[in-house]
């Protein structure tokens, strides 16, 4: 997620030093031979992967990397790869590839590869028709509050960039959206794609998202470096997904509206 800053980043180099040892990592066709793709998952990251009533994982990363097990022709082992633990797990050769809302960036890149994007996250204004302002800047005014959640990256970025504003915190996604719906809070400021869905439960409210986004950061699945062939087929496969719209449907199935800003297939990647 866009929370993972640089220092973020050499935290996960601090960890590789101690309990996860670089590794081989298998090839495609070890992957292939042994019929079995091992897939990161943040168990702690819904609507990306959760675990239903019964027990099963359930999930957008959960119908893509199900689409891309398929796709290779193998089953597929769900492992549960928290925040942290995602780019150490692929060095360490725990997982064949990481889902988990995994942002591209330079201090990553040193340690592992990426495919393609499988899709953006975009750091926005949320707010209802009752509240003027067509960019961020214009809600760092005196009188706004802004809703957000304890413990969020962005608290911290509200409180350096926009120094104006008051900010509510509460412990959810959907307390979040509450306070926004119910007038406690003016707008939210956050990752505005996993919000969307909480909006839904308030139908008379007029939504809108302030055009001009913040930041659009680019997710993409992480692979272990070096592992060229492996990347390169999971390329085509998500050329495909793309193409055929199956990865912004499986998106708003699970978030409750489009992807703020879908990702552009192109063959030349």
């Amino acid at each position: 997620m866009l929370k993972r800053t640089f220092i973020g980043a050499l935290s996960g180099l601090a960890l590789l030093a101690t309990p996860f040892a670089a590794a081989e990592a298998r090839s495609l066709d070890e992957i292939l031979s042994e019929g079995v793709l091992r897939v990161g998952i943040n168990p702690n990251f819904p609507n990306m992967s959760t675990r239903d009533d019964s027990g099963n994982w359930v999930g957008f990363d959960i119908d893509i990397g199900a689409a891309l097990a398929e796709g290779l022709g193998v089953e597929v082992e769900w492992v549960p790869t928290e925040t942290p633990q995602r780019v150490p797990f692929l060095v360490s050769d725990r997982i064949d590839i990481s889902l988990g809302a995994l942002t591209r960036n330079a201090s990553r890149a040193m340690l592992i590869d990426f495919t393609v994007p499988l899709h953006t996250e975009v750091l926005a204004v949320l707010t209802t028709d009752e509240v003027a302002g067509d960019s961020w800047q214009e809600f760092d005014v005196d009188g706004m509050t802004l809703a957000n959640m304890r413990g969020n990256w962005t608290v911290g970025w509200i409180e350096e960039n926009m120094p104006a504003v008051e900010i509510e915190l509460v412990d959810t996604l959907a307390d979040t959206v509450r306070l926004v719906a119910q007038g406690r809070a003016d707008a939210i400021v956050e990752n505005i794609d996993f919000f969307m869905a909480f909006t839904e439960n308030y139908p008379d409210v007029n939504w809108r998202v302030v055009e001009n986004p913040i930041f659009v950061a680019y997710c993409a699945i992480g692979v272990s470096q070096g592992n060229e062939n492996l990347a390169e087929v999971l390329n085509i496969l998500l050329y495909n997904m793309h193409s055929s719209g199956m990865v912004n449907e499986t998106w708003e199935t699970y978030y409750g509206a489009p992807m703020l800003r879908e990702v552009v297939p192109t063959p030349f990647f």
